[in-house]
């Protein structure tokens, strides 16, 4: 997926053995600078491990439906570089409904990247009949989560999974 500064490129079982177990060839296999800090917020080890396995699971049917890696396009400012990661918790339930989840390196955050990578994988979801709603989870206290999600339409739907966390839910647009 292709968004105004960014490319962001479905994880694959090598992405992510690559992470977990020689970091430091990420870069050249995302063709892409890889600050020493990655990685960053939610996306954490257990998150690449989960991920890992469900794409060995799910092979083919389960592309596209874990991690997405955020590549900055190269530009005045600098080189391509990886800003953060995004993805899906999964294909959508019986139910239609997907969970999206994102997050910035510090260096790269307030700059409107969490905004374009929720906003694709958002875009990528309802391009698909099957998705009714998307839903995503933060804290009241992660100021730049509830604006971004808000920005993109989502509204707050009660409590989440665990105490402090907040369930946002975006409906599929109506046709006009």
């Amino acid at each position: 997926m292709r968004t105004a500064r960014l490319t962001l490129a479905a994880a694959t079982p090598a992405h992510l053995r690559t992470e977990l177990d020689a970091p430091e060839r990420l870069a050249s296999l995302l063709g892409a600078e890889v600050a020493d800090d990655w990685p960053s917020g939610e996306y954490d080890r257990d998150a690449m491990e989960f991920f890992h396995e469900r794409l060995r699971e799910g092979g083919d049917a389960a592309a596209g439906w874990y991690g997405w890696y955020a590549i900055r396009h190269a530009d005045g400012d600098g080189p391509r570089a990886l800003v953060g990661a995004g993805g899906y918790l999964g294909p959508p339930d019986e139910d239609g409904i997907v969970e999206i989840g994102y997050s910035v390196l510090p260096e790269w955050q307030r700059r409107g990247y969490a905004g374009e990578i929720a906003s694709a994988l958002v875009a990528r979801a309802f391009a698909l009949a099957g998705v009714a709603r998307v839903i995503a989870h933060t804290t009241l206290e992660n100021a730049g989560s509830v604006t971004v999600l808000t920005r993109l339409g989502f509204v707050t739907a009660g409590p989440g999974p665990e105490p402090g966390i907040i369930r946002f839910e975006l409906p599929r647009p109506s046709a006009p």
